[in-house]
């Protein structure tokens, strides 16, 4: 069997999915990037970076698999001539990205400095979202030209390539910018980007039209789960063999044995690398990792690093962070893994550190700080809250800066997602409920390690009932909706109208309304909202709930359980 290879350009690429003439075949999983990801790629294409190639497989007379277009893609078109087997999650980040299709999320050009890159312009995301009642997209400055250009920002879709982009580009930066000089600055810096993407080339290789089904599938397996390279961490193995004649698998085992909980978080051979970097104040990059000499320094340094990983561990477990699947973001573990290899041990000094990373780590998931550039930010946070916390004369730490980093309004909060989406808000939502306790609605039980496996993501106003009353999905599965209990208390509840299931909470409870208020709050939840059954106004509530103790936490970092 040959396999070609062959260059086409991003505009080429647009076409044939425009005309659908490439698909997806429908055995494929669907769209798995976070905003991360595809912000991550255009940036990399600005820099003129490859993305490398993709696969397709070419089409005869007759398609071998059901297929399906990429989301955001048009439905019906020309006669489908290719499959594409591997590279949907690129390509369907381009579309989306370039059409400005993605319904939560815009993507647009920061006429600013990549701290990253150096380079004059980058690409960010923000979110958006709509409430009840609302005829456009929340937040409403960013539907305004005037507002957006006051912030530097250019829709990225007017960056696309064809003339469709450069008309809408036309009459979008006469409504932003008055001043014509600068206009015409603009324009020639925006017409370089889109140089960029027109001339962008995504190669791919091509399996021919002979290929039977049975190759095919078995092509697109290989693609997506071999890993004959060595990893970086294979290489670092090598190094710390080759230096010190110990095994590298062995020590990251015995971790393993002595932290068990660490694996909840962060993979161990991956956190090793990072948490390594951190401590010998690089960049946590693999030109660091495979530097002469990494190896070396961190087995030399192993005894505080497994120090920092136990600690750590302990430290998320009294913040009531339990595991990966609820974390907001997980560019805190190896941060806190170098901190606390070096945090005071004992009385007042060690209390002044957990306060520190305490406001550190809720700031973390309740701000923006971590959602680009996060290797060359990881280090600066490590460097300048280590100085910090060993009272050395140094500026704020920026991730505590509040006009660089702000803490979400109340309306963001209501608009935050469904925390088992990879939405870093709506998961920071739920971790702060769990922080006061989480007792389940009808037995009582604390939130803990042993029993999280048990527990479900439960609507407080189910969705039966809110469809009943015709509230769209998109306001149905909202962080805010949403508490762990346990599979029984979810299984009974079911249905039920809040103020049903609340009174039957009454008649089971030997203690009545105070037990019933108590394991409420115990998720910042308001009571009295409930039982009225008024969804915004509990929506709202809540909001106000969690936004107190979110300041509480972040801005001074205080521990306090009782609200």
């Amino acid at each position: 069997m040959t396999i070609n290879a062959q260059n086409r350009l991003l505009p080429d690429w647009f076409t044939r999915l425009r005309t659908r003439q490439t698909v997806l075949p429908r055995f494929q999983r669907f769209e798995a990037w976070g905003h991360a990801n595809v912000t991550q790629m255009f940036n990399t294409i600005l820099r003129r970076l490859p993305l490398g190639a993709v696969l397709i497989l070419d089409i005869g007379n007759e398609e071998p698999f059901i297929s399906r277009s990429i989301v955001g893609a048009p439905t019906v078109g020309e006669r489908i001539t290719e499959h594409l087997l591997d590279g949907q999650q690129r390509l369907t980040a381009l579309w989306r990205g370039l059409h400005n299709n993605y319904e939560d999320r815009t993507y647009f050009l920061y006429f600013q400095k990549d701290e990253e890159s150096g380079m004059p312009f980058f690409v960010d995301s923000i979110g958006r979202w709509k409430n009840s009642g609302d005829k456009a997209f929340r937040p409403f400055w960013a539907n305004d030209p005037k507002d957006l250009w006051k912030r530097k920002m250019i829709p990225l879709d007017l960056c696309a390539p064809g003339d469709a982009a450069n008309d809408r580009y036309k009459l979008w930066a006469k409504a932003a910018i008055e001043d014509s000089e600068e206009r015409e600055a603009v324009a020639e810096v925006r017409s370089q980007v889109r140089e960029i993407f027109t001339t962008f080339n995504l190669p791919y290789l091509s399996l021919p039209v002979t290929t039977s089904k049975d190759t095919a599938l078995d092509v697109f397996i290989k693609m997506n789960t071999s890993a004959a390279p060595l990893s970086t961490y294979d290489i670092v193995v090598a190094q710390v063999e080759a230096a010190m004649g110990e095994s590298l698998h062995e020590l990251v085992g015995a971790c393993r044995k002595v932290c068990p909980g660490l694996v909840a978080y962060y993979e161990p051979e991956e956190l090793v690398l990072y948490a390594s970097a951190l401590l010998q104040e690089k960049p946590p990059t693999n030109a660091t990792y495979l530097a002469k000499g990494f190896g070396k320094t961190l087995r030399e340094h192993w005894d505080e690093l497994l120090r920092g990983v136990e600690r750590m561990v302990t430290f998320l477990e009294e913040e009531r962070i339990f595991d990966a699947k609820r974390l907001p973001t997980d560019v805190i573990v190896p941060v806190l893994t170098a901190l606390w290899a070096h945090a005071p041990q004992g009385l007042d000094a060690e209390g002044r550190a957990r306060t520190i990373l305490r406001k550190y780590l809720w700031r973390a998931f309740f701000s923006s700080r971590y959602e680009k550039s996060t290797n060359s930010r990881a280090l600066t946070d490590f460097l300048e809250l280590r100085a910090l916390i060993a009272q050395v004369s140094a500026p704020l730490p920026k991730i505590f800066c509040d006009a660089e980093y702000p803490l979400p309004q109340s309306d963001e909060l209501i608009a935050a997602r469904w925390p088992t989406k990879k939405d870093r808000l709506g998961r920071a939502i739920l971790a702060l409920a769990l922080h006061q306790g989480g007792l389940d609605l009808a037995d009582g039980s604390v939130v803990s390690r042993t029993n999280l496996p048990k527990r479900e993501y439960h609507h407080l106003f189910p969705d039966a009932h809110l469809i009943r009353l015709g509230v769209a999905d998109s306001e149905i599965y909202r962080s805010l909706n949403c508490a762990l209990v346990t599979w029984q208390t979810n299984r009974n509840i079911s249905d039920k109208e809040p103020e049903r299931y609340l009174a039957e909470r009454l008649e089971g409870t030997p203690l009545g309304e105070a037990e019933v208020r108590q394991r409420l709050l115990s998720h910042l939840i308001p009571y009295e909202e409930m039982v009225a059954g008024d969804y915004q106004a509990f929506l709202k509530q809540r909001a106000e709930l969690i936004q107190e103790k979110m300041f509480k936490l972040c801005q001074a970092g205080i521990a306090d359980l009782s609200k």
